[in-house]
């Protein structure tokens, strides 16, 4: 697990803190329970100010799983 995953893993658990840390990896939006706009906002501000990176409110419908989401980061070259 290299840092960017490391610290989504940590922006997951803090929005969806009933995840054990060996689903996180395969969350999104169909499998967490609790994943709902309310979710998604939190987790998507969570994440900005995480990394520090905005993200667009056009790519914000497309992040729907914690790969999609880590792929996004990586792209931005998130620190």
């Amino acid at each position: 697990m290299d840092d960017i995953e490391k610290r989504l893993t940590d922006c997951f658990r803090s929005v969806f803190p009933e995840l054990d840390i060996t689903e996180v990896s395969r969350a999104s939006a169909s499998s967490v329970g609790s994943w709902d706009s309310i979710a998604m906002l939190n987790l998507i501000s969570v994440v900005e100010e995480e990394f520090n990176v905005r993200v667009p409110i056009e790519e914000m419908e497309q992040l729907m799983s914690f790969e999609l989401i880590l792929d996004f980061l990586r792209r931005t070259n998130a620190h």
